[in-house]
């Protein structure tokens, strides 16, 4: 099989397409034909050595990504729900391992679902690592509750703009933070209010939060504390609840938390729900070949990647 492999990190360039042996699943496993992966900020973190990379770097060759979509070529003697010629999708081994970058990928059964018919092969790949990053941070961890005031920052990226649906489909309040030209974007995808982050402070503008979804770090953090009432969450999905915005907290009685997405075919199938009923849509802004995965790592490098970024297999 055809496969993306990193051998040295640094930058895109370091990626070459080798052949390898495909890979055979044991017994709670099922090996995918590999139709479409998504590429997300933290694909692009471990490449340049930093993130995932020292751990990867033990288990050679070097294969990025997490998510895929595509359909069931064989499975393992102890997995039960899925069959040969299913359409799944999932985030593979995260924070592990996942080689999704490979025309076929081995994952274990408990980190897939089925694909929902509704949404094509490439909407269900981008709908893995950013829509279970929502998902968890939101239901599990934040445990918004109807008419709770959320805001979401980075909104109209990756996992922002699956947490607008996921807390709007919950009866929330939802403010995102966004540039301007993203405005319209986000009102259609349920924002009650969109804060222009570079002509408005949202520490200024915006009180009586009971929960922040941060992605930009501990300057962010700490402004952000403004914004929250007593008794509210803050959870950093970038490691941005620091010592000082800690201390901060705990002055003001908010709770924070950083968090990091697992695999878990559980939360895959209750997006599913929502996948499938329209609830939860899925924004592709663009679209790669198999080999021009060097292109799809410097677009997500811009930080200005509206949604998703999907790179077909085949």
């Amino acid at each position: 099989m055809k496969a993306i492999v990193l051998r040295a990190p640094g930058g895109p360039e370091n990626f070459m397409i080798e052949e390898l042996e495909t890979p055979i699943p044991k017994q709670h496993e099922i090996l995918v034909r590999v139709k479409a992966v998504s590429v997300n900020p933290v694909d692009a973190k471990t490449r340049a050595g930093k993130a995932l990379y020292n751990s990867l770097k033990e288990d050679a060759p070097v294969i990025l990504g997490w998510d895929i979509a595509g359909e069931v070529m064989a499975v393992g003697d102890e997995v039960p729900n899925f069959e040969v010629g299913d359409e799944v999708f999932g985030m593979v081994n995260f924070p592990g391992h996942g080689k999704a970058y490979a025309e076929y990928v081995v994952a274990p059964a408990a980190h897939l679902a089925h694909k929902p018919m509704e949404i094509s092969l490439q909407e269900a790949a981008a709908a893995s690592l950013a829509a279970l990053t929502a998902w968890q941070v939101l239901v599990h961890q934040a445990q918004i509750l109807p008419d709770q005031r959320v805001l979401i920052h980075a909104a109209a990226g990756g996992v922002g703009h699956f947490a607008v649906q996921i807390a709007k489909a919950f009866g929330c309040y939802v403010i995102g933070t966004a540039s301007g030209n993203n405005y319209a974007f986000l009102r259609e995808l349920g924002a009650d209010e969109v804060i222009d982050y570079k002509n408005e402070q949202v520490e200024e503008v915006v009180r009586n939060v009971d929960v922040v979804l941060d992605s930009l770090g501990e300057e962010n953090c700490l402004k952000s504390l403004k914004t929250l009432k007593p008794g509210g969450r803050l959870i950093s999905i970038v490691g941005g609840a620091k010592e000082a915005v800690e201390a901060q907290a705990k002055e003001r009685k908010i709770t924070t938390l950083n968090y990091l997405v697992h695999s878990s075919g559980k939360d895959l199938e209750q997006l599913t729900d929502l996948l499938r009923d329209g609830r939860l849509k899925v924004h592709i802004s663009h679209t790669f070949a198999f080999d021009e995965m060097p292109e799809a790592h410097r677009q997500i490098e811009t930080h200005k990647t509206r949604g998703k970024i999907v790179v077909n297999v085949e």
